[in-house]
């Protein structure tokens, strides 16, 4: 984006050019609508021209100059200091991505102040709404998109980008030596010797990469010259960052990476794990270390941006290293049908079919679906956290992968259990993320049918019962974590167990809600039988009821004090009384055994 300069922008057409001008003389454009009675009237600002504009395909939304044609400048006060804040703002209320910069007609005085608000096209079988209104341009009119046309965009499907035609690209214009990694690897993946015997034309044409004398856009970005790649592709580049802290917005190093796939995905993966660290683990003479990044899951990370990107957008691929955080960012968000919440169950349509296939076959990627899940089920089962898709949004995707070990004693476990199992009995993605579940106590989010083969595998262990069942790992993990004496906590957890706690937590503040006592005994009593327990208390005298409804509260009773007061007497009085006796009963014992003595003596 920052295509714009004032001198271009006085020659644009509204309709035909997709901008909006606006002159906003006094910074008064407004951001939202107001109070305006009118829906018409309050699609009239920058939110509903920023939704219409992405509907449209993209555009921009310009302030400070007049819309009669050719337009000149008035100059604006609008954001003064604050474009920055803006964007955020536009991006958390719609979801929408703009670039938001300001231009000067008269840049050494920086007078004619003008901004500009770039707004990026919609991805393919989406729209956005204001007001919950699908808006479109008509004239000078934001207006709710037709049925008709609403329906079509909800049913777009994603051409694949990677099967067309490169205009002008030749054979001649691939890498020989690409070409020979992609047929040795073929060769090797699909267990083909012959493959490799095959001439350059035959073997790309087996695969699709090329009809006749015609190149596709899969070829160039997998097997083209970086020359090629720059001048009919030059957004399939890899940017690669490097920070020395999180916390530092501007990189210590910047590299781009710019040639045939087949070549620079190893190039890249050297330079990445030239910054890479291992933490040494003992564990007999099973795992001697950790690394910080393993090949197999950084490499299936970038495979799947370069697969799955949308090579209409003009970004780059761009790969953020730290020393203990990797981050991959490509433009287009998932592909249809796929979201966060179903990432890993539902199988995608991949955006760039040809571009995927050919990866698969030759091995670089697993097979369709299978990638993400090997990246959850390594990062995981080596006591890292979860891989985060948490910042991706239609326009991009964004993984985080973090290299700091929560938890050693898990990855041990996990380990331990699957060391001689064949791939095909170790366990799947879904397994380990329960496991991750269940070690952090959320046993209850975990699905029967997937707490049922874990329990046949001896990995978890069941406790309590009815509405109050939750699970716990098996004894080895807390063997591994020498923690025997919170697994025997765990293991024979009772409601006595709850008097403890209860009393500490009352003893700390007075009072407590119902709420309270759940969250402190969760999850080794359900709601229900911690309701149980405390009404139990109550009708005991143990613990007072206060209050009705919603601000009932608990207290210890005054009676319960009263009672525990006259114990400790009651136990300080017998101490007292049985000290009393033995020193009596010492006393006729010195007593009897002197008497004895001096008869014993006389006797004598």
């Amino acid at each position: 984006m920052g295509i714009y300069t004032i001198e271009y922008l006085k020659g644009l057409r509204e309709s035909e050019d997709h901008v909006e001008f606006k002159a906003a003389e006094h910074g008064n454009f407004a951001y939202d609508g107001g109070t305006k009675p009118n829906p018409k009237d309050r699609r009239k600002c920058i939110l509903g021209y920023v939704t219409a504009l992405c509907n449209a395909g993209g555009g921009a939304l310009v302030l400070g100059m007049h819309d009669s044609y050719p337009h000149y400048v008035v100059g604006t006060q609008q954001c003064l200091n604050a474009l920055g804040k803006l964007e955020n703002k536009i991006y958390k209320d719609t979801g929408i991505l703009t670039s938001i910069y300001e231009l000067f007609e008269n840049p050494t005085s920086k007078t004619g102040r003008v901004v500009v608000i770039e707004v990026e096209g919609r991805p393919i079988g989406r729209l956005f709404s204001f007001e919950d209104v699908y808006l479109t341009r008509v004239g000078e009119d934001l207006l709710p998109m037709p049925v008709e046309q609403t329906f079509s965009v909800l049913q777009e499907t994603e051409p694949d980008f990677s099967s067309e035609i490169c205009p002008g690209l030749k054979l001649s214009d691939l890498d020989t030596e690409a070409i020979r990694i992609f047929k040795e690897r073929y060769s090797d993946k699909q267990n083909n010797k012959h493959f490799k015997a095959l001439s350059n034309k035959q073997a790309l044409s087996d695969v699709k990469l090329i009809n006749g004398n015609k190149v596709t856009y899969a070829a160039l970005i997998l097997l083209g010259k970086k020359e090629c790649i720059q001048k009919y592709l030059p957004q399939a580049s890899i940017i690669l960052e490097y920070r020395k802290s999180e916390a530092s917005i501007t990189f210590d190093n910047r590299q781009q990476y710019c040639g045939p796939f087949f070549r620079i995905i190893d190039e890249l993966w050297h330079d990445i794990n030239l910054r890479n660290s291992k933490i040494d683990i003992q564990n007999n003479s099973y795992i001697d270390n950790i690394p910080y990044f393993r090949e197999d899951v950084i490499r299936e990370a970038i495979n799947n941006a370069i697969a799955h990107r949308d090579y209409r957008k003009t970004s780059e691929v761009v790969i953020k290293l730290y020393p203990e955080l990797f981050v991959v960012i490509n433009a287009g968000g998932f592909p249809l049908g796929v979201t966060i919440d179903n990432l890993l169950e539902v199988p995608s349509t991949p955006r760039n079919r040809l571009l995927a296939d050919v990866m698969a076959v030759t091995g670089l990627v697993e097979r369709s679906g299978q990638g993400v899940d090997k990246i959850f089920r390594e990062t995981i089962s080596e006591g890292k956290e979860k891989p985060d898709y948490s910042r991706s949004d239609f326009f991009r995707v964004e993984l985080h992968i973090s290299a700091a070990i929560k938890d050693v004693s898990f990855a041990l476990f996990l380990e331990s259990e699957q060391r001689d199992l064949k791939d095909e009995e170790k366990l799947s993605v879904f397994e380990v993320i329960a496991l991750d579940e269940i070690r952090k106590n959320n046993s209850r989010s975990v699905p029967k049918n997937i707490i049922h083969s874990l329990l046949n595998r001896n990995l978890i262990e069941k406790r309590g019962q009815t509405s109050g069942t939750y699970y716990i790992l098996s004894r080895s993990y807390y063997e591994f974590s020498d923690n025997k004496g919170e697994y025997s906590q765990k293991a024979n957890w009772n409601t006595s167990q709850a008097m403890p706690l209860i009393f500490a937590h009352l003893s700390q503040f007075s009072s407590a809600k119902m709420r309270d006592f759940a969250a402190l005994l969760e999850p080794h009593l359900s709601r229900r039988q911690v309701r149980s327990l405390i009404d139990s208390l109550v009708e005991r005298g143990t613990l007072k009821k206060n209050g009705i409804g919603s601000g009932t509260y608990y207290t210890i009773s005054e009676s319960f004090i009263k009672s525990s007061e006259l114990l400790v007497e009651a136990i300080s009085i017998g101490l007292e009384e049985l000290q009393k006796r033995s020193s009596q009963t010492q006393s006729g014992q010195n007593h009897v055994q002197t008497t004895s003595k001096n008869e014993t003596k006389n006797n004598g």
